[in-house]
Order: C-alpha cells, then sequence, then structure tokens
C-alpha cells in the first residue's frame, strides 16, 4: 500500500459530563497533535441542536484554532449552506484567509445538518433549503470572493480573499455538482459508505476545469479508531455507535463513557444499525486498519484519506489517531 495524504476531521464530542468548552479545548489540541503528527488539513463540522457536538459554529472554532497552529491547513467540513446567506459565508471566511492566508479551506454541504425545526429557525423561511436553490447559492458565494455577479455587493474582507472551496457530498447529486463548478470534492464515506465508490467516479468522470482547477481532486473521508486490540477499538467504538442510534432514534445526547455504552443492551435493530455503520470504515487493531485502508484505498483511490475519530477520551482520540497514521503510512 503505497502512502496516502492523511487528513482529519473532528466534531468537537462533547462528553456526558464535561462542558461544550472543555470539548471545544480537546479539540484544539487534538489539532495541534494532527499538525506535529504531519496531517494535512484539519476540518470542523456544523451541527445544531446536537448536545453531544459542539462545532456549531465552524468560523468560529476555526479562527481559535489558527491562532494555535502555524501550518497545518483549517476549514469547514462543512458549512451548511442552506442554514446562511451567501454574503454572510463569504465575509466569514474571507475574514479567515486574510488573517491566515493560504492556510483556511471553505468546504460546503448542501445539508442542513440538523432536523427540520432547527434548520428554519437557522434561516428563518424556506428560501435555500430546496436543492434546487443550492448550485444558485453556491455559484454566488464563490462571486462574492471573486467579485462577479454580486449585483455591486462587495464581501469586504472576502473579495480578494478566497479561501480553497470545496463541496461535500455523500451522493452522486454533490459529486455532478462539484464536477461541473470544477471543484474538489470530499465525500462523507463515514455516513454513506455504499455511494463511495460510484459518488467519486462520477466525480472524475465529469469534471470539468475551472478557473482555480485544472484537474480532480477527492478526499474520502472515513471513521477510524484504531487501539492495540480489535477488542479494545470496538469499546472505544461503542460511544459512537451508542450516538448515532440516539441520534436516529431522535434523542441526541451527549457522548457516553465506553462503560455506559457498553452496558446499554440496544435493540436488534439498533445493533444491526451499528454493524452497517462499522463496515466499511477502519476500526481494529493497527493489522486490521492497515488491511481496511487498504482495501478502501484500492476502491476509491483517493488524493487524501480525512480520518474521524469519534472516541469519549481525548488522550484515547489521539492515540488512535497516531496509530491510525502509523498502520497506514508505516
Amino acid at each position: 500500500m503505497n502512502a496516502v495524504t492523511l487528513s482529519v476531521l473532528d466534531l468537537a464530542p462533547v462528553q456526558a459530563d464535561v462542558t461544550a468548552g472543555d470539548a471545544l479545548h480537546a479539540t484544539t489540541r487534538l489539532a495541534q497533535h494532527a499538525e506535529e503528527l504531519g496531517f494535512r488539513r484539519f476540518w470542523v463540522a456544523e451541527h445544531h441542536n446536537m448536545p453531544g457536538i459542539a462545532s456549531a459554529a465552524p468560523a468560529v472554532v476555526l479562527a481559535h484554532l489558527a491562532a494555535s497552529t502555524t501550518r497545518i491547513r483549517l476549514g469547514s467540513g462543512g458549512v451548511m449552506l442552506p442554514n446562511h446567506a451567501p454574503l454572510v459565508v463569504a465575509e466569514q471566511f474571507g475574514t479567515l484567509e486574510s488573517l491566515h492566508p493560504g492556510r483556511i479551506d471553505l468546504g460546503i454541504g448542501r445539508a442542513p445538518g440538523t432536523d427540520p425545526v432547527t434548520a428554519r429557525a437557522l434561516r428563518r423561511h424556506a428560501d435555500g433549503l430546496g436543492a434546487e436553490s443550492f448550485p444558485r447559492e453556491l455559484t454566488t458565494l464563490i462571486g462574492f470572493f471573486r467579485g462577479t455577479d454580486t449585483d455591486g455587493i462587495v464581501a469586504s474582507p472576502g473579495r480578494g480573499a478566497e479561501p480553497e472551496v470545496w463541496l461535500l457530498g455523500s451522493s452522486g447529486y454533490s459529486a455532478q455538482v462539484a464536477a461541473a463548478l470544477g471543484l474538489p470534492f470530499a465525500f462523507a464515506h463515514h455516513i454513506a459508505p455504499d455511494n463511495t465508490a460510484a459518488a467519486v467516479d462520477l466525480y472524475r468522470d465529469n469534471f470539468r476545469p475551472s478557473e482555480t482547477r485544472n484537474e480532480p481532486y477527492t478526499i474520502v473521508a472515513a471513521s477510524a479508531i484504531c487501539a492495540d486490540t480489535d477488542d479494545e477499538a470496538d469499546r472505544l467504538a461503542a460511544p459512537r455507535d451508542l450516538a448515532f442510534a440516539n441520534l436516529r432514534s431522535g434523542r441526541p445526547q451527549a457522548l457516553a463513557t465506553p462503560d455506559q455504552a457498553a452496558g446499554f443492551p440496544g435493540s436488534d435493530a439498533e445493533r444491526h444499525f451499528a454493524a452497517q455503520r462499522k463496515a466499511g470504515q477502519l476500526q481494529g487493531s493497527p493489522e486490521t486498519v492497515r488491511a481496511q485502508a487498504a482495501q478502501l484505498l484500492d476502491a476509491t483511490s483517493p488524493d487524501e484519506l480525512m480520518l474521524n475519530t469519534l472516541v469519549y477520551d481525548i488522550d484515547a482520540r489521539i492515540r488512535s489517531l497516531d496509530l491510525t497514521r502509523k498502520a497506514i503510512n508505516g
């Protein structure tokens, strides 16, 4: 297996017995370690109305991470465009790029990253929430950075301070939009593993060169939990599995401890759901993770592999990241 560029996606998980501030400080530690370990970029994701996630405001989190690191690229994985006016996003990320030139990624998502009621509270009207509005709003956002088609409105900061714009997705639709606009594409394999290879192929086959990119460029984001043994990795993964089961049933909660998660009986349907989410991801001992990564890389050939390690304890999260890096790249 050839070496692959590695990056990190973090959700700033809030544990059951800590504050959101504690969770964000832990994410800062993780970003600093990722930089020390040579990871290419570190992204945080926008989610709302979820007690177990502290990254509801990516631009604010990224400002702190940028001030706490020196080299690693930082970005959103992503900002959910239906929740925001394009001008606001352009000003926020134009500010970040102005303060930290050449280090900022703006990953854009099409989903609201929350439930419909919360989505309406964020945007307060339905305009822009439909799939048919997304390409237009994305084009408008990019126009604010480049000073084109903005009805005379100048994003300041923003115009002339364009971060690297990415399109995120978990379907063929996002792959087609990214290809048509000539944007780099990040696929959420940790969310929709059955769609990964087809979406990446669709993106590459239909890519049109753009002002910023001549060739297609892909990230595949996978869940990754690595420990000394397969059993220990499964124990560390139990809080993640419980969190997704709670989210799916409409009762999102803070991240449980491994012991609490292990004591949760779960229904047959929830155990089946957890097994489905594990399939195709990276979870186990270094030997197991290396074999799983080889299969994923062979099937998708990404330019980068992005790791999401949803583990309760920050020290275990850091160690898992390091073990995964060594397992994949030696």
